[in-house]
């Protein structure tokens, strides 16, 4: 055998289309087009920063969508299932983000010393306009990689991966621990109404020091 050999191995990604059905998800996305401007911020990383190079899209952290948390909940049984974690006694944090023309977010986790062990399940659910308004924006999910002989994870050129649609109205879960990317977005318009809209979010396990107030993650 290679002592070059790498093992591949795909992240479980659960992915649920039509999950709010017509009506509701168009109030969604009504609610999303209706936050433009100054519920708006750039996109910051991990410990509050910003970064351009690695993100740049816009968020609304205060973006109400009780709606699509009734969802989770009646789905969160089978999802639990299928990606392999328990989120019992978990909340939600959620926000609202933007993507325009130009637009990406680099390989990353949504794991940090502050939040990894709290953070439990990752979702996105996309909202946009049909037809879509804008190109790319896929989500590019990598797949683990690591040399059969060393103990590292191997080189970002050697990583294999799977590119998902922002379909309107559909969602996926996944690991928080996952490699991921949002492929950068072409809007030819640049209207913010035709912008690539998503509900990024986790089910984090609760923290007894903010147990009862609002969680901002």
């Amino acid at each position: 055998m290679s002592t070059d050999a790498i093992w591949r191995l795909p992240v479980t990604v659960c992915r649920i289309t039509q999950f709010l059905g017509e009506q509701t998800a168009g109030a969604l996305l009504d609610r999303a087009i209706a936050s433009a401007g100054d519920t708006l911020k750039p996109s910051m990383i991990q410990d509050q920063q910003l970064v351009p190079d690695i993100r740049r899209s816009r968020s609304c952290q205060d973006f109400a969508a009780p709606e699509l948390m009734t969802a989770i909940d009646e789905v969160l049984e089978a999802v639990e299932h299928t990606v392999g974690v328990s989120c019992q006694y978990t909340e939600p944090s959620y926000s609202l983000n933007v993507h325009n023309d130009g637009d990406f977010y680099r390989p990353h986790q949504d794991t940090s010393a502050e939040f990894a062990r709290r953070r439990l399940l990752t979702f996105v659910y996309y909202l946009h306009r049909t037809p879509r308004p804008f190109g790319g924006g896929e989500l590019r999910v990598f797949d683990a990689a690591l040399p059969l002989h060393t103990e590292t994870t191997g080189k970002w050129e050697e990583r294999t991966w799977r590119d998902w649609e922002p379909e309107h109205d559909s969602i996926v879960f996944f690991r928080p621990t996952a490699w991921h990317e949002v492929r950068p977005v072409s809007c030819p318009s640049r209207h913010y109404p035709d912008s690539r809209f998503a509900i990024n979010g986790w089910l984090c396990s609760p923290d007894p020091a903010n147990r009862g107030n609002d969680m901002s993650l």
